[in-house]
């Protein structure tokens, strides 16, 4: 079973589709992802590579379809120039956001947490990557006057892009879905299970 959606807002300064990106562009159709991540197609970035896609994401609570626990972006950029800083032709470039308890608004240690979510998703998906870049914020919300009696919230905002070296670009948005998921507290999908696609928004 394949995840479809439509890849129609995709970027290319060229006029025309190298062989490459339409492979991997087939290869993002190809991807199980697990039945709680929704994806949605929205205009790619321009004047920042020859070619791109961009894809949006939300991960819906497993008990509540309504319930977001998690969103992000993910965008995969195609220059066959290589150019020097990504050090190969493609990058991928994600953003992840998701609330957590507040008890991580103190937590010392939680932009190392948050990096180390994303490299081991790589890693675990087996994808060889190179010249992994980002940051991890904790944004604290505190309410006061007539909204004292709301809680304090903290969101956790990670940004990162790296270079995907090996041949199947698919297994990078894998990889992203599984920090998105992580982020949004779900538990790792048992061993052996196969995540297939939910439904499309």
């Amino acid at each position: 079973m394949r995840l479809t959606f439509p890849l129609v807002a995709r970027t290319t300064l060229t006029g025309r589709e190298s062989p490459e990106f339409t492979q991997a562009l087939d290869e993002l159709h190809r991807a199980r992802l697990r039945p709680e991540v929704r994806l949605t197609e929205v205009p790619a970035p321009q004047r920042i590579a020859p070619h791109a896609v961009a894809l949006t994401a939300d991960v819906m609570d497993p008990r509540d379809p309504d319930d977001e626990l998690a969103s992000g972006r993910f965008v995969l950029l195609h220059d066959p120039s290589a150019p020097e800083p990504w050090g190969g032709q493609w990058r991928a470039v994600t953003f992840a956001r998701a609330e957590l308890e507040p008890e991580f608004a103190t937590e010392p240690l939680l932009g190392e947490v948050g990096w180390s979510w994303l490299t081991d998703a790589l890693v675990n998906r087996g994808v060889e990557f190179a010249a992994g870049a980002g940051t991890v914020t904790r944004v604290v919300s505190e309410s006061f006057g007539g909204l004292a009696d709301r809680p304090a919230s903290i969101e956790m905002e990670l940004r990162a892009s790296w270079t995907p070296l090996g041949p199947e670009v698919g297994d990078h948005l894998l990889a992203w879905s599984d920090l998105l998921c992580t982020i949004a507290g779900l538990p790792p999908l048992p061993e052996g299970v196969v995540a297939l696609p939910g439904p499309r928004r």
